[in-house]
């Protein structure tokens, strides 16, 4: 079904008013220095943040994207957003304070302060990329996909429709004319999504919601399965083929395991997501909201997974003809058949807004990193505000047209966002040591840094030609031990001095006078708190992965691999515990007192928690 009438009528409307909306802020407020432009001066308030983080997050790959897999794999899918709710209340309490200590407008400019310029590059032109062929070209491809389903236009047309829409407030207004459109459109994103999960839920249930869900749950348990064995297979609907559930989302993985490496690196080290916190007032404000955020996570499921789950059913047990090529084109055929007139153009523009704001957070990090870390470094350091604000928008223009030529390349994918997990999968463990270590091992060296970044994507596809079946999570558990190991081990044998001798001599007087019985041992986090903490991630992600494999066996992966995991596991504790060596001269030193949270945001951690508790314990 299409749209049509009254439909279209409300689907144009918002979308001529939105962008009105974002043209206005961007003349409103016209950028006039690379902070008002990149970081929106450092003026949002809480509910911006938190709203903008989800708006910015919440796309077409998730209400497509998870939809599809929803409807092939199940609830297990939601993983992604329930553990990114804990994950958002570690990024705020011990990641966000040191950024805002540096008060940094890039995650590659913070790796030049703790380590080179040469990290910093390498980093910025591998994020650039993932960011345009990865990021922004797979969105833009979803989103038009939906676009050719509901309104009968090709696919390229769908897309440079999104282009258009995209660049009318990413490219002239910067961060401050997306983020507040994204206030708008999280309302909308959020209103239209429960729309289309409620009208397929009572369908499903008879007239209640309720009832639909009960109904689903009683009917097809396997679809609401949160951990899977080895043997659990699901069908592909592109293909007709038989294939592994587990090795898409491998059991314990999802709670212990390769997963926390996917959230931390999202969350914690991806521009265009804490480009958000970076802009906020002040630390107290930036933590609000992202706890709104983490509460905003828990309720995306409801319209991100069970309509896929409902279109499942349907098929399956009441012989309704489910009219899709592929299981990403799910979620357009349940607002095209179980959303009533009026309130369909209302979530297809709800679908467009999601799309449209993380399209425009993308291009605008990418303009970000592109002007600060290359533009400003190598082309042009003398560069004026004016200039480098006119270079973000010529960037931001460039990363929209190439992802715009890339994206039709997707249409052969079936799940896109597996799709996007796994390719980002090979760069995010790597990134994920460099940053923890930098943060908060102070014996990391710049050359360490260095070969972790560039060995980490060929080490992944290798390791993804020999261990084929190896689920793509817990190859990434297995990237993070190397690369912790790595890390450790390098840093022992390069050079930990400035290359300036007076910087030095001042830093070893700075050392001396730190260690004096004068100083409160209080004024820097002990090292052996920083040990711990770090040896609690090996914990959670190595060892536990050894374990899991070594119980819960799978078909295809060799003994080897899983002794190598155990292997590695113990090396890595090993290295953190014995490690005498010297402090880096660009070790970051950090105060007890940066890592104090104020009570609402402890409640609202508590309350986080004890509801993914509640989940967990009931679903699994």
């Amino acid at each position: 079904m299409q749209l049509e009438g009254l439909d279209l009528t409300i689907f144009g409307v918002y979308i001529v008013a939105v962008i009105i909306f974002g043209i206005w802020i961007s003349n409103r407020d016209k950028s006039a220095t690379a902070s008002d432009y990149f970081l929106a001066g450092r003026s949002l308030p809480w509910w911006a943040v938190g709203g903008s983080l989800i708006a910015s997050n919440i796309s077409a790959e998730q209400i497509i994207g998870m939809n599809g897999s929803g409807f092939e794999l199940g609830l297990a899918i939601a993983t992604y957003e329930l553990m990114a709710a804990i994950t958002l209340i570690i990024v705020a309490k011990f990641l966000l304070p040191v950024f805002l200590k540096k008060e940094i407008y890039t995650m590659p400019q913070f790796l030049e302060e703790r380590y080179d310029g040469t990290v910093r590059t390498i980093m910025s032109v591998m994020w650039i990329a993932l960011f345009v062929f990865v990021n922004i070209s797979t969105v833009l491809y979803l989103g038009a996909l939906a676009i050719e389903q509901l309104l009968d236009v090709p696919l390229y047309i769908g897309i440079i429709g999104l282009v258009i829409y995209s660049a009318c407030f990413s490219i002239f207004g910067g961060l401050k004319a997306v983020v507040w459109t994204d206030v708008v459109q999280v309302v909308v994103l959020l209103l239209g999504g429960t729309i289309a999960a409620w009208g397929i839920l009572s369908f499903v249930g008879k007239g209640s919601v309720i009832g639909g869900v009960t109904e689903l749950y009683n009917v097809l348990p396997g679809h609401f399965e949160m951990l899977f064995e080895p043997s659990d297979t699901f069908r592909d609907t592109a293909t007709g083929e038989e294939r592994s559930s587990f090795n898409l989302l491998p059991g314990m993985a999802l709670l212990l395991g390769g997963m926390w490496i996917v959230n931390t690196y999202y969350w914690g080290f991806n521009q265009y997501i804490i480009q958000r916190a970076l802009a906020a007032k002040s630390l107290p404000e930036a933590q609000k909201g992202i706890a709104f955020a983490a509460f905003m996570k828990l309720f995306i499921p409801f319209f991100a997974v069970l309509p896929g789950i409902a279109a499942f059913y349907l098929l399956t047990e009441k012989g309704i003809n489910v009219d899709i090529e592929k299981a990403d084109q799910v979620f357009p055929w349940v607002l095209g058949n179980y959303v009533g007139v009026g309130f369909r153009g209302l979530t297809f523009a709800a679908l467009v807004a999601a799309i449209g704001s993380s399209v425009s957070s993308m291009v605008n990090s990418a303009s970000t990193i592109f002007t600060i870390d290359i533009y400003n470094k190598f082309i042009n350091p003398a560069a004026s505000q004016k200039r480098q604000v006119k270079m973000g928008q010529i960037a931001a223009a460039s990363a929209l047209i190439i992802g715009a030529i890339v994206a039709p390349a997707l249409a052969a994918a079936d799940q896109v966002f597996q799709v996007i997990q796994e390719y980002t999968g090979f760069l995010s463990p790597g990134v994920l040591v460099v940053f923890i270590f930098g943060m908060f091992y102070r014996r990391g060296t710049a050359r360490a840094a260095l070969v972790v970044i560039l060995l980490g994507v060929p080490l992944s596809l290798l390791f993804k030609f020999i261990l084929p079946d190896l689920a793509f999570l817990d190859r990434m558990a297995l990237m993070f031990l190397i690369s912790s190991a790595l890390m450790i081990v390098l840093s022992g044998v390069t050079s930990k001095k400035a290359a300036d001798p007076a910087l030095n001599q001042t830093l070893s007087n700075a050392s001396e006078e730190a260690s004096s019985p004068t100083v409160s041992s209080a004024a820097i986090v002990k090292d052996m708190s920083i040990r711990n903490g770090i040896a609690v991630l090996v914990i959670v992600i190595g060892v536990c992965t050894a374990i899991r494999l070594f119980v819960q066996p799978v078909p295809g992966v060799p003994d080897w691999a899983v002794y190598l995991f155990a292997v590695l596991s113990v090396a890595v504790l090993a290295l953190i515990y014995t490690d005498k060596q010297e402090d880096d001269h660009k070790a970051i030193d950090l105060e007890p007192s940066l890592f104090r949270t104020r009570m609402g945001f402890n409640i609202s951690a508590l309350a986080v928690l004890l509801i993914l508790a509640l989940i967990y314990g009931f679903l699994a």
